[in-house]
């Protein structure tokens, strides 16, 4: 397996024009809660409580994240329960058919946005080459904001 290091290197290279960066900053976040979203929202046969596929999805995420680094994994961790929280809140007070439209909606315009950026990158995005890659960007992210708080990853 690749370290965290070689999966940022690769990922930064397919990431270098300003506003594609930029344009990653808001769309990679909005992914991901919007996938967490809408994962939320199916049903869990034989329960009322909404979330365990997206807890099981980022638990298997977190699994590779803590492959990679430890510390990386838990800022990722944090990061998972607090887009929980933000869901659950938002499933109780919208609903899960408001949530999950919501999810769709910030889901399709993030994407469009990313292949927006890539095209001012002047690149493909980096998951046509390796799936991957779909869990790199946001702990790309992470990463960047560790380094600026003086955390090693």
């Amino acid at each position: 397996m690749r370290t965290a290091e070689e999966w940022f290197s690769s990922y930064s290279k397919d990431h270098q024009n300003p506003t594609n960066r930029s344009i990653h900053w808001v769309c990679v976040p909005a992914i991901l809660w919007a996938v967490i979203a809408a994962l939320w929202t199916l049903p869990v046969p034989g329960t009322v409580l909404p979330g365990l596929w997206s807890w099981l999805a980022m638990t298997a995420a977190l699994i590779f994240y803590m492959r990679l680094s430890r510390t990386l994994g838990l800022v990722m961790l944090a990061l998972f329960g607090l887009l929980g929280v933000l869901t659950n809140a938002l499933y109780w007070t919208l609903g899960p058919m408001h949530l999950l439209a919501l999810a769709v909606a910030v889901f399709v315009l993030a994407w469009v946005g990313q292949f927006i950026g890539h095209v001012f990158e002047g690149r493909r995005p980096s998951f046509f080459t390796d799936l991957s890659y779909l869990m790199i960007g946001p702990a790309w992210l992470v990463s960047k904001l560790m380094r600026r708080a003086g955390v090693a990853y």
